[in-house]
């Protein structure tokens, strides 16, 4: 097992491009103790970025996450995430410490703008500005913001920091290869690609299963293979079992070939005109 890639965002910090992404975690009580041993599982083969949100199982699943990195919290780039009716600047200060609690560390490691909401750019980014001013975050960015969104967030003062957007992509979904991802890779900031195999729901195209076999892997390291393809982009697959994380994590020793890919491309069309950010 070779070490996973690793992506860089525009502080300089390099993070691996196989992360691990917690939506639909926390939300039962009988799932913790396997959710909480995978998480570990993931930190063990190397998938140390962890993303979460205070909108995740209102806040459980910062707790499972918060108690699968206990005592480790050093080897995890941890990524939270403030819901936008609460990016007011005091709003943004309040949404963060609660996180913070849960998650039991006084700091995350990335912080960022989950949509578009009612509250101006400009007060939403004064209150991060703040937030790294008091150390309780190093670096924040954004997340479902279409490439309007994005000239409209970077012309803002202070905007320009913004560190990564994370967004909907998989192969299903590849609207913004045709000008949000060019956009950013223009300015070095990276995707990270949330719902990378589409919660499961492409895994059963025949494309898929004729290169895995092709590769001696399953549809869903395929899938995940096609998403870290890409210099610029972080994968964060959910895994609520070891069994899985195991199988996340073989995706990113997995190189598809240009036969691969074209194959791919005939399956799940690239795109040939704009179309609108998609979210789940």
């Amino acid at each position: 097992m070779s070490e996973i890639r690793k992506v860089s965002f525009p502080c300089g910090i390099s993070v691996p491009a196989l992360g691990q992404g917690t939506w639909y975690m926390g939300e039962s009580a009988r799932d913790e103790a396997a959710e909480i041993r995978a998480l570990q599982v993931g930190l063990d083969l190397g998938m140390t970025l962890v993303d979460t949100a205070e909108m995740y199982a209102n806040g459980g699943s910062e707790k499972v996450v918060g108690k699968a990195i206990a005592g480790r919290r050093s080897e995890v780039y941890l990524v939270s995430k403030v819901l936008p009716s609460n990016a007011s600047r005091r709003g943004t200060q309040s949404a963060c410490e609660a996180s913070l609690r849960r998650l039991g560390t006084d700091y995350l490691d990335l912080y960022l703008y989950h949509w578009r909401g009612g509250y101006g750019f400009d007060e939403s980014i004064e209150a991060l500005e703040r937030l790294v001013d008091q150390g309780k975050i190093r670096h924040w960015g954004v997340s479902n913001l279409d490439v309007d969104d994005m000239d409209e967030w970077v012309a803002e003062d202070g905007g320009d920091r913004v560190q990564t957007n994370q967004v909907l992509y998989n192969l299903t979904r590849r609207g913004i290869e045709y000008d949000l991802l060019p956009w950013l890779e223009k300015r070095k900031v990276p995707v990270m690609a949330y719902s990378p195999i589409e919660q499961g729901r492409l895994l059963r195209h025949p494309a898929l299963a004729k290169i895995a076999q092709r590769h001696n892997a399953t549809s869903v390291q395929i899938a995940l293979a096609w998403v870290m393809r890409l210099p610029n982009v972080i994968a964060i697959p959910k895994a609520g079992l070891e069994a899985h994380v195991k199988e996340n994590r073989a995706s990113a020793d997995i190189v598809l070939t240009a036969v691969d890919l074209a194959e791919l491309d005939a399956a799940f069309p690239p795109p040939t005109r704009k179309r609108s950010l998609e979210m789940l």
